[in-house]
């Protein structure tokens, strides 16, 4: 398998922290998956001998498949788009094997409105039936996960669905989201694209499981978070422009409801990088 060059930690909260406590690697999908599946991801953890690790992640709104294989079982499902921050506790030994599709890309495998998942794990086995369940077997025989990838990606290919326009826009909707600061409200996209607002925001409960609101509202908080504990900011009212953010205050606000601390705390709590000055 090729490595991705989708190397970007954003969204791993504190991530320098947390490789010191496991390794991911990440590959690349076949050309003929690329438009439903970003990549694959493998973690790897031993702790043996030493205390838990926790690690918060700021989700994407991708859907999620993974084969886990843990000290105390295994376990292989699909995990919708998280609702609140995302938190994995690691101890001993472990290793997780796994799929993120693209934003809506898992859509077209299921059939049925990925909003339905939203916050919730169903197991593999309950939405690819008997086929799911020899999988997770297969993977979870297997002592080189490079080669659960493999097997991933092949189990996906034979079930390629037919090709579906509004996936493609979906994609390029959140990737104008990604690539534009300025965008802070669903009326920004909107103007942008020319999209119906009503029609944009029922694409995205069907295909994507969150609304075009806490989509805009995560990537711009994730740069937020990112920002920080680099220490690549100059005082919170710059960062809330930068960001696009109309006052401070509103960026604060944000910050804490999902990240659940203030950036001050945060910064404090990231061991004081990125003072503010």
């Amino acid at each position: 398998m090729k490595p991705s060059a989708k190397q970007s930690d954003r969204g791993i909260l504190k991530a320098e922290a947390g490789k010191q406590n496991f390794s991911l690697a990440r590959y690349e999908p076949t050309q003929t998956l690329a438009q439903l599946v970003e990549y694959y991801w493998v973690v790897q953890w031993d702790l043996r001998g030493q205390a838990p690790y926790r690690q918060v992640v700021l989700s994407y709104p991708s859907v999620h498949m993974a084969f886990e294989k843990e000290h105390h079982g295994m376990f292989a499902g699909v995990y919708g788009v998280p609702s609140e921050p995302y938190t994995r506790h690691l101890q001993e030994t472990g290793v997780v094997v796994g799929v993120k599709f693209q934003p809506g890309g898992f859509y077209p495998f299921w059939k049925q409105p990925i909003s339905s998942i939203t916050g919730r794990i169903l197991s593999v086995g309950d939405i690819f039936g008997e086929d799911g369940t020899a999988l997770q077997h297969e993977i979870f025989e297997l002592d080189d996960a490079e080669k659960g990838v493999q097997l991933v990606e092949r189990f996906l290919l034979e079930r390629l669905p037919a090709p579906d326009d509004n996936v493609a826009l979906l994609n390029r909707i959140v990737q104008t989201v990604i690539d534009n600061r300025e965008i802070t409200k669903v009326e920004d996209v909107v103007s942008l694209l020319g999209i119906n607002k009503r029609t944009l925001q029922r694409l995205f409960s069907r295909y994507v499981g969150v609304s075009p609101k806490w989509v805009i509202k995560r990537y711009r908080l994730q740069e937020a978070a990112e920002l920080i504990e680099k220490g690549e900011l100059a005082d919170w009212s710059a960062l809330s422009q930068q960001l696009g953010y109309y006052d401070q205050a509103h960026f604060i606000k944000d910050f804490k409801a999902i990240v659940g601390r203030a950036p001050m705390e945060y910064v404090k709590d990231a061991g004081g990088a990125g003072q503010q000055r």
